[in-house]
């Protein structure tokens, strides 16, 4: 019996419309922030309440043979791990491996009148609220498109979906999970990751590329406690200190990274991607970003503009320790200044190197004797697609057309997703498809986040087209 991909599709809409909806919208109101945000998770529950209605939903939609987990590991976060059996004449005895996750990035500020990170709105195709696009429907999604197979008469590989629960904090607790799993995750194939972008929502775009990312906070200490502003010209500040240190990793002029452990060489192959990209998006390039009137770009080049954001170190500034609101900043020569940094690291660059000589450059010879402290040093690796098999390519162009009615795009992505380096190291030789639904204006992270329904609705189709065509894919 031949993959129908009509069949597929009205299943899909089917359990979207029905189900998965109804479900992300309890979901969203679960404020399960990652640990790094939340670091008594566990007692606050919010975890488990999560791991619960997901795991509740995958056993109110059963698939034949499927395996339902929940891994649990000593002072780690839980992962949700679903086995099901291959089916239909061409499975062949390979796996196909998906992934998501569960857990949140905390609530910011700057949400609209009317939307809020823990209450979920449907306005039209866009349903508002944290975790939804990141990624909260990964999970409902990969089952759907697996059962979606079967609806419709195709084939598909043993199929596992690990739905993790630390990734907005690096995923420091993944490694230990999948080494616990041991050989059970089998021979992985091919890797189908729903945690990513697309630049538009008439197309399904692939992810060709990921960032690495060096976190951490450094304070630097001048005075014992604070001392009358009239100390100032003798006692130097420590923000003009810890602003010094920064010029050290980077250029505030042109925002270049300085450091040479941070620098890659980019490859041709990523160069032509861009050039194509940039002629699909057109002015998208340029719009996807909210700046305020008369604001402008670091790059004026679409080209420069879409690699920039995927293939060259930069350093942000997220958070700041040490100075008072506005409205209580007294006279006062603080103390102390302190800063978060997320440092993105291009791909192909070693995440470890970068992440001691940020340490080093920071802290060495620190200017007038003063303390410097770096608390939380943490790095992942980025990650650089393989080259894609023909089949593969030939599977993922038809199920754009099929399912967007227009062929695939391909781009890189500016964020991290560090199990995508890990598996690229566990399983040399696998396959992947690296996609998702954060499309222009979704502002993962930030204010009035939101999922696109009709594209997740397609993204899951296109999946299960997917996974026929590599059940239906023949030697390689």
């Amino acid at each position: 019996m031949a993959f129908e991909i009509s069949a597929a599709q009205r299943f899909v809409d089917d359990r979207w419309q029905r189900s998965i909806l109804p479900t992300l919208h309890d979901y969203i109101r679960i404020p399960n922030k990652s640990p790094a945000y939340d670091p008594r998770w566990d007692e606050a529950g919010h975890m488990q309440r999560a791991v619960d209605l997901v795991t509740g939903w995958i056993e109110a939609h059963p698939i034949d043979g499927m395996r339902l987990d929940v891994h649990r590991l000593p002072g780690r976060t839980p992962l949700v791990v679903v086995d099901v059996p291959a089916t239909g004449p061409d499975a062949g005895d390979g796996t196909v491996l998906l992934y998501g996750h569960l857990d949140k990035q905390p609530e910011m500020v700057g949400w609209r009148h009317g939307l809020g990170p823990w209450e979920p709105v449907l306005e039209g195709d866009r349903l508002y609220g944290r975790g939804g696009a990141d990624d909260g429907y990964a999970a409902f999604a990969s089952l759907s498109a697996i059962a979606a197979v079967r609806e419709a008469g195709g084939s598909h590989a043993r199929c596992v979906l690990l739905v993790e629960a630390s990734e907005e904090s690096g995923s420091p607790d993944l490694p230990a999970h999948v080494d616990a799993l041991g050989d059970r995750l089998g021979e992985v194939e091919l890797v189908i990751c729903l945690d990513s972008g697309c630049a538009t929502w008439d197309r399904m775009w692939t992810t060709t590329s990921l960032r690495g990312l060096v976190g951490l906070d450094v304070r630097v200490d001048i005075v014992r406690e604070g001392i009358h502003s009239g100390a100032s010209g003798v006692v130097p500040s420590s923000f003009r200190i810890l602003r010094s240190l920064l010029s050290r990793i980077e250029d505030e002029a042109t925002g270049d990274v300085l450091l040479p452990e941070l620098q890659v060489e980019i490859p041709a192959e990523r160069v032509e991607q861009a050039k194509v990209a940039a002629e699909v998006l057109g002015d998208e390039v340029w719009n996807r970003y909210p700046l305020v009137d008369g604001a402008r770009l670091m790059v004026d080049n679409a080209v420069d503009a879409l690699l920039g954001r995927t293939w060259k170190a930069a350093v942000s500034v997220t958070g700041v320790g040490g100075i008072p609101p506005l409205a209580d900043a007294g006279n006062v020569l603080r103390p102390h200044t302190a800063l978060t940094l997320s440092i993105r690291v291009p791909p192909r660059a070693d995440d470890v190197a970068a992440r001691e000589a940020v340490a080093a450059a920071l802290t060495a010879d620190p200017p007038y004797g003063v303390k410097v402290s770096i608390d939380r040093l943490e790095s992942a690796p980025g990650w650089d697609a393989p080259p894609t098999s023909p089949w593969l390519a030939d599977a993922i162009e038809r199920a754009s057309i099929d399912c967007f009615g227009n062929p695939a795009g391909a781009e890189g992505e500016g964020g991290t997703i560090p199990f995508m380096g890990m598996l690229g190291e566990k399983f040399p030789d696998a396959q992947f498809v690296v996609t998702g639904v954060l499309g222009p204006g979704t502002n993962a992270h930030g204010p009035n986040e939101f999922l696109h329904v009709p594209t997740a609705r397609n993204l899951t189709a296109a999946v299960a087209s997917i996974l026929d065509s590599h059940a239906r894919r023949g030697p390689v």
